[in-house]
């Protein structure tokens, strides 16, 4: 109930993150932002990042936005696999409609793909 109250179904938008399949990079923070503005960040424990290594998904934010196109900008900083610094930065377009709206973002180390829902 409490949830409903704070993000009517009409604005909501919740973010999700997960590592693709077989990836073995050390995911150290995420960092998302709407429109310019910083609506989450999160750094990783070892059992966060061992559970999206297995297939878990992390609800990484849930908020309230506007009908309409929106700037989601993304930014990982981790360890590839040899041990050499790893940061990314993916912008894309998001386009809300009325009802929530779900995004999905699937790292790897080469980039970050964007699932709209």
């Amino acid at each position: 109930l409490e949830e409903k109250l704070l993000y009517p179904s009409g604005t909501q938008v919740a973010v999700f993150v997960s590592i693709a399949t077989g990836e073995t990079f050390r995911l150290d923070s995420v960092e998302i932002q709407f429109d310019g503005r910083p609506v989450a960040h999160h750094l990783y424990t070892f059992k966060e990042l061992e559970a999206l290594q297995n297939g878990g998904v992390q609800r990484i934010y849930t908020g309230n936005i506007q009908t309409g196109v929106h700037d989601l900008q993304v930014s990982i900083i981790g360890k590839s696999k040899g041990g050499s610094d790893l940061r990314k930065t993916e912008s894309f377009k998001v386009s809300k409609d009325v009802g929530p709206k779900i995004v999905e973002l699937s790292l790897t180390a080469q980039n970050i793909t964007l699932k709209d829902r």
